[in-house]
């Protein structure tokens, strides 16, 4: 019998995955796997929780900081993408996977988004398991899974309430913390997972490296800021302009209209 719980976790995943696949194959729609991205690092923290009864002090907290970010992500990309159509991303996707992307989506879309979850959340195992006591690391941690989410959560909040706007068809969004940076949600999640390998570090998990290493790639390279680049001047036409003035990743300050015109001459 299988008995690691990290082995459990990638099986538990797996399920969750298969299973939303078939409810996929019905409505014809894959966007829900956004909604599952977050409650895959919850279903693999609530394992290793249970294996690792009882929890110790850090194992508690991390647990909640699990489920805190997970629930708030997933419950705000169910709100935003409620009673819409299938994702433009994945239309694509369905168009250059045709015939045959009805069984094809079982592992291009909803396995491999589970596989990743179950290799990024590597440092939960060590930060949820160990009985060891909580020591400075674990300040750091828990200073950079705050920023992160107020980074992550606000910038989420900012861009649905920009979006709302009758007014907003073809704008940008530069105020607030899209005034510092092009995708403080993206930066935000960023933050959120180096602090779960702090904790991790804390713990003795320094092994769990690849996590937030794999995580930080896909969020620049993968699908995070360059796929939203690729399309979003196509959608809003002032966003060339918005780049030039606006870090991409890591917040910092607006450059001056005058520094702009400098680089462009």
């Amino acid at each position: 019998m299988i008995q690691h719980p990290y082995i459990i976790a990638l099986l538990a995943i797996l399920a969750v995955s298969a299973a939303s696949w078939l409810l996929s194959v019905i409505k014809k729609d894959v966007s829900f796997v956004d909604s599952l991205w977050s409650l895959f690092f919850l279903i693999a923290a609530v394992i290793f929780a249970i294996q690792a009864q009882p929890l110790s002090a850090r194992g508690l907290m991390v647990l909640a900081l699990v489920t805190i970010w997970a629930l708030r992500l997933s419950i705000y990309i169910t709100a935003r993408n409620w009673g819409a159509q299938e994702d433009h991303r994945y239309q694509s996707i369905r168009a250059n996977n045709e015939p045959g992307f009805a069984i094809k989506s079982l592992y291009i879309v909803f396995g491999l988004q589970g596989v990743l979850a179950w290799l990024v959340a590597l440092p939960l195992l060590p930060a949820i398991s160990s009985d060891s006591a909580l020591n400075w690391i674990d300040l750091i941690a828990a200073t950079f899974w705050f920023v992160g989410f107020i980074f992550e959560a606000g910038g989420d909040y900012q861009l649905s309430r920009f979006k709302a706007r009758k007014d907003s068809v073809g704008k940008v969004l530069d105020t607030g913390l899209w005034r510092y940076t092009r995708h403080p949600n993206y930066f935000g999640d960023f933050c959120i997972w180096w602090s779960f390998f702090l904790f991790s570090v804390a713990a003795g998990g320094w092994w769990s490296i690849t996590s937030p290493l794999l995580m930080s790639l896909l969020l620049l390279k993968v699908s995070g800021v360059a796929m939203l680049e690729r399309t979003i001047n196509n959608r809003r036409p002032k966003y060339a302009e918005y780049i030039h003035r606006t870090n991409a990743f890591f917040p910092g300050p607006r450059r001056s209209s005058d520094a702009v015109k400098g680089t462009e001459s």
